[in-house]
């Protein structure tokens, strides 16, 4: 995907003068606000990119309904997920040419190796950065990565923040084998990435929910063993019983606070746990002989890389993996969208897309 031009050209932009921005004040989804902006032009290194589809995640909702220290300070675009086709090239960009689909990286200068003070910044949609609920928006060339070229337009836009995260933690830090048990909590956007991940990579996933419907839909996804948490509370031992009293190999913890006991008495000696999940709070009290007893490994699992990002979509492409959508709405319906979101009933991705 090279461009041809030298450094003192740039590629004709295919957009109109004017197109459609929401903003949000962090004053509640009924206040997020449409108006008509000029189209923003690429500079050098930079890409105009058509926003085709969007995806949403409870950090979206965070920022546009205000909440703790997500408000932000002025008027931004929120949403972080989406993808989009190249129509028009700044100078010296030779990483994309026009007509390609792209995604932006939610963490844009984190482009490999570890992550780090300089690199842990701008996070797309977030209070500060604007991020991709617009018809178009200009992206650094190196700040984005090519879609899967296996998934359409609404699949690909679920990618950047639940898949990378998952991939992070599946495959670069607790580097899932073939044969190896993984304990995934949950059945949002990370876990079912996640699921996905460990059955093409061999693995054996274990699925826990606290509704018997999407613990049935895991199972048809591929889920090997599954358990509910509402009618079988003690996860660890459940598991333990499963895994004949090893435990698990590893643990994707995306619920936190005191649930990590769960996941410490559920791994095996040796095992790894990576830390995703905040949905139980931000502090809890952890049994730290068990963590030192277990010689237990805890990764804690921030998005990733570019690097990363671009190793999950050829994995992606090479393994047909298709990401799990709960509904998809128009462009027009974003609030609906939203709320559908806030109310936590869904399974999989819920998608925005200008197509319908």
């Amino acid at each position: 995907m090279t461009h041809n031009l030298d450094d003192s050209s740039s590629a004709p932009t295919n957009a109109p003068d004017l197109m459609t921005a929401w903003t949000t004040g962090g004053d509640g989804i009924e206040n997020l606000a449409a108006s008509r902006v000029p189209v923003p032009q690429p500079g050098r290194g930079e890409v105009l990119v058509k926003i085709t589809a969007l995806s949403v995640n409870y950090r979206d909702l965070m920022v546009i309904n205000g909440m703790d220290g997500w408000k932000p300070a002025r008027q931004v675009v929120p949403v972080s997920d989406a993808v989009g086709t190249v129509v028009g090239v700044g100078e010296g960009v030779d990483r994309f040419d026009l007509g390609d689909r792209i995604s932006a990286m939610f963490l844009p200068k984190w482009r490999s190796g570890a992550l780090t003070r300089e690199t842990y910044v701008d996070p797309v949609g977030g209070p500060v950065n604007r991020g991709m609920l617009a018809e178009y928006v200009v992206l650094d060339q190196d700040a984005a990565v090519a879609a899967p070229r296996t998934l359409d337009d609404e699949h690909a836009a679920a990618l950047p923040v639940a898949a990378v995260t998952a991939w992070h933690a599946v495959a670069r830090r607790s580097r899932v084998q073939p044969g190896e048990t993984v304990l995934i909590h949950g059945t949002g956007g990370v876990s079912l990435f996640a699921l996905q991940f460990v059955l093409a990579l061999g693995g054996i996933p274990i699925i826990t929910s606290s509704s018997d419907q999407k613990l049935d839909r895991a199972r048809r996804l591929g889920a090997a063993h599954t358990v509910n948490y509402s009618t079988t509370p003690d996860i660890a031992a459940e598991v333990m019983k499963i895994t004949a009293g090893d435990g698990v190999d590893h643990v994707m913890e995306t619920i936190g606070g005191e649930n990590l006991n769960q996941s410490l008495r559920a791994v095996k000696l040796g095992g790894t746990i990576s830390f995703i999940g905040l949905i139980a709070g931000l502090a809890a009290k952890v049994n730290t002989y068990e963590f030192v007893t277990k010689n237990v490994t805890i990764h804690g699992i921030e998005t990733g890389s570019r690097d990363m990002f671009e190793e999950m979509v050829r994995f992606i492409d090479e393994h047909r993996i298709v990401p799990v959508l709960d509904s998809i709405y128009s462009i027009h319906q974003i609030g609906e969208a939203l709320q559908h979101l806030a109310q936590g009933r869904h399974l999989g991705k819920i998608v925005i897309t200008e197509k319908l």
